[in-house]
């Protein structure tokens, strides 16, 4: 059964979201997750379920694969965990002259893990997009000597870990990461008010804010499925493929998630248009 020497005890006890991988405070979990709570994200069928880190280390399951990046010469590496921890994001160590910086987390760390990265100069900074990649960023912050997080200054109700002295806040649209460097992070909202790609050289990194995704439904099209939709009451939802069930407030679920997307076609804020009769439905 595996252990850790390079983290902290204190944080390998901190619970961890099964679903999103978002770490909070602890010792004991909260009732829910807010992040998997809000329409963006998901509770599986199953129902919420909570980890540690001690638990996935010890489990002998999990590896986090560090491998560079086709194409970098060298100065970008992936971090990916196998098998996947959460939403199964990627991470990305960029290399500088003037520090590593990596761009958004995994939540599952582990010895190897920073030995892995201290053979490839360590990291100085981080920075996360939004907050669905926050994860154990307070983890990831102590096991490589306090470094700071860098987090945007719109998204500050969704931190997790209230406890953390890790985290900067980004109060501008565009800042330097570590100054010379040329690695920059950009407010671009829409998934998030702060929502966040990374510029560097050639290459921009763009997490959750830009995606690869079939072309959504116009306004009207989405517009004419929620009113059609109206009269009828459902909490229960199945999609046409294997783990697509909402067993609760599907019908206020699907409402929200058709605020958000037309809201943001329109350039309004969500919430905020004018009240539409299927609005109303909660």
């Amino acid at each position: 059964m595996r252990t850790s020497n390079l983290i902290p005890q204190s944080e390998l006890l901190k619970p961890i979201c099964v679903t999103c991988s978002t770490q909070f405070d602890g010792p004991e979990h909260p009732k829910s997750c807010h992040i998997c709570d809000d329409p963006r994200q998901y509770v599986p069928p199953s129902g919420q379920s909570w980890t540690t880190l001690k638990e996935s280390i010890s489990s002998d399951k999990f590896k986090n694969i560090i491998v560079p990046t086709p194409g970098a010469d060298g100065q970008i590496y992936t971090i990916a965990t196998q098998p996947k921890l959460g939403i199964g994001q990627r991470a990305h160590l960029i290399r500088t002259p003037q520090g590593n910086i990596v761009w958004d987390l995994v939540a599952y760390i582990d010895d190897d893990t920073v030995n892995k990265i201290n053979e490839l100069g360590g990291i100085q900074a981080i920075v996360i997009s939004h907050p669905h990649f926050y994860s154990t960023f307070t983890t990831w912050s102590e096991a490589f000597g306090e470094i700071p997080v860098y987090l945007a200054s719109e998204d500050e109700s969704w931190i997790s870990r209230h406890d953390s002295a890790a985290y900067e806040l980004i109060t501008r649209p565009i800042q330097e990461i570590i100054p010379e460097s040329g690695v920059t992070a950009i407010k671009v909202g829409g998934h998030f008010p702060g929502s966040m790609v990374l510029h560097w050289r050639n290459r921009i990194f763009t997490a959750d804010s830009i995606m690869i995704t079939p072309i959504p439904l116009p306004p009207d099209a989405i517009y004419n499925i929620i009113k059609t939709l109206a009269p009828f009451d459902f909490e229960i939802a199945h999609g046409a493929f294997s783990g697509q069930e909402f067993k609760r407030n599907a019908k206020r679920k699907l409402i929200q998630s058709a605020d958000i997307v037309i809201s943001i076609m329109n350039g309004i804020k969500p919430g905020e248009r004018e009240k539409r009769e299927f609005w109303k439905v909660t």
